[in-house]
């Protein structure tokens, strides 16, 4: 079975910088998820880690491509050579730009910011000369401007491209004499419209798209991944509010670029952009009601008050324990989703445009809800029948004879979370105190994790859990706990074939080591 390329890897390793990965992320995700899963990469897992089968897109973001030489030069430039000569996908946004290019040339003759010298991946076979426009400064926004960019339609078909757009720009260089390399399959997608500061040879090209063998790699000196909506006017930078007014008034314009770049590229992209879905809140609930007091009996060692209220403070995630009582008396707080809600010191944004910002989900403060009077209602979990689970669960358990009825009588549920994984295996304090069998679900993860550099694309519809096994250190050397993950993967594809009058016959498998697959009429499996 082939593998599908499914990753779109955003390099985040020496030489980048925080701001522009997180830009990549922002706006790579809107457009691309949940088709891809769209997520960060170091050096050392590109030199070393098996990338290059499962990957759609490789991105370096904006920072300083001397970093990215440091670490990749040799066996990483060779390999990401390889994987674009072979049909893989580059994408280069400024430092990105310049390393993807045969000759850097950056502030030639300014002793403090001057780097010149040849790149080993050559994408285009000629100079990315900056900066394009003086006045930039390392890790500010003081040579930022709003500049403006003339496209092609003609190199970019699909879509509803702009004629012109204003784009962020801070420090990108230009692409010297582009269009004598048209006949190299090299295509200029954008240029510059105004005089630049160094010399630009023929053409003023900004963004360029580059036939490499069976592959491609696009390269841009500006940032269309920066959204608008991400950038503070109020830094005290004179005229920075005007750059951020600007490109909020062609911010629809740069979203139709990003796609018809994308789409250049040959990926799937949203027709509109896909939202991240705000944390919901999670519940904690067990098979037998009087459990659930008894199971946060046991985490009391390290709950905290604050303000009359309660929290769990552990090296990941912030949880506040809500009692249902309490809950229902704030019923105006059932519609606020759960990245405006916060305790002392946590993130809170009430603004409509807040919410569509960036966001680090680790500070969220997670809302927990205390079921210990009752199991979770219908209403409160649409998406997760708690009653029907826990009663399938108790008559499973009747039946069996190996069940002792541990796995699954504790359960923590949330429609929308992080990763039900990180949040028990990143949460030491918590996962010491949680019982063997304690189970943690949800109808969609936004940060699911998976092996290596892979994450889990989660949307509704998958079976998402993990679950907390106790193994004893001495098993180890005749049980290693790796074979845990075997027999649940194995254990998953018998239940399901065991579930009822002919589900043996539903064609799922076993894709070692533990990833669960069914046969699709339009492809050879599914997983």
């Amino acid at each position: 079975m082939a593998t599908k390329r499914m990753n779109i890897l955003v390099y985040s390793g020496n030489g980048s910088t925080v701001e522009s990965v997180k830009h990549c992320l922002y706006s790579l995700r809107r457009l691309l998820s949940p088709t891809y899963a769209v997520i960060t990469v170091n050096g050392d897992a590109l030199i070393k880690e098996p990338w290059t089968a499962s990957c759609a897109l490789l991105v370096f973001p904006g920072g300083a491509d001397l970093g990215y030489c440091r670490t990749l030069n040799g066996d990483g430039n060779r390999r990401i050579s390889q994987y674009v000569d072979r049909g893989g996908r580059y994408l280069g946004f400024c430092a990105g730009g310049y390393y993807g290019s045969k000759r850097c040339e950056f502030e030639v003759g300014n002793k403090k910011l001057e780097v010149v010298g040849n790149r080993e991946l050559a994408f285009y076979p000629g100079t990315c000369r900056g900066c394009a426009f003086s006045g930039f400064v390392y890790h500010s926004e003081a040579g930022t401007r709003a500049t403006p960019l003339k496209v092609s339609k003609t190199a970019l078909p699909k879509g509803s491209v702009p004629e012109t757009f204003r784009c962020y720009y801070n420090g990108g260089g230009v692409f010297v004499d582009a269009p004598k390399f048209q006949d190299n399959g090299v295509e200029i997608l954008a240029s510059f419209t105004g005089e630049l500061d160094v010399d630009p040879g023929e053409g003023s090209a900004s963004v360029v798209y580059c036939t490499v063998g069976n592959g491609a790699a696009l390269l841009t000196s500006t940032h269309p991944e920066f959204a608008a909506v991400n950038l503070d006017p109020d830094v005290d930078i004179p005229g920075l509010d005007n750059v951020v007014n600007a490109l909020k008034e062609d911010e629809q314009q740069r979203i139709e670029f990003l796609k018809a770049c994308l789409l250049k590229l040959g990926l799937h992209v949203n027709q509109e952009q896909t939202a991240i879905p705000s944390l919901s809140r999670l519940h904690l609930s067990s098979a037998v009601v009087s459990d659930t007091a008894k199971l946060v009996e046991a985490l009391e060692d390290i709950i905290t008050m604050q303000d009359g209220e309660e929290y769990i403070r552990d090296e990941n995630d912030t949880f506040h324990l809500e009692k249902r009582a309490t809950w229902s008396l704030g019923a105006l707080t059932d519609e606020l989703p759960a990245s405006s809600m916060k305790d002392p010191g946590g993130e809170r944004s009430d603004n409509a445009e807040d919410q569509d910002k960036i966001i680090d989900y680790n500070k969220i403060v997670k809302q927990l809800m205390i079921h210990d009077k009752d199991q979770p209602e219908s209403k409160d979990t649409p998406y997760f029948n708690h009653q029907a689970f826990f009663a399938n669960l108790t008559h499973y358990d009747s039946q069996s004879r190996e069940s002792d009825g541990t796995f699954g009588k504790n359960l923590l549920y949330g429609e929308v979370v992080t990763s039900t994984n990180t949040m028990l295996e990143k949460n030491t304090q918590l996962l010491r105190r949680l019982p063997t069998g304690f189970t943690a679900t949800a109808t969609v993860q936004i940060a699911g994790r998976g092996r290596g550099t892979n994450v889990w694309v989660s949307p509704a519809g998958s079976l998402v859990f993990s679950t907390v096994i106790r193994h004893s250190m001495a098993l180890m050397p005749q049980a290693p706990v790796v074979f845990l993950q075997y027999l649940a993967a194995l254990a998953i594809v018998e239940g399901i074939h065991t579930y009822g009058h002919g589900y043996q016959r539903v064609p799922v498998r076993l894709k070692w080591p533990n990833d669960i697959c069914k046969s699709s009429p339009s492809a050879r499996a599914t997983c």
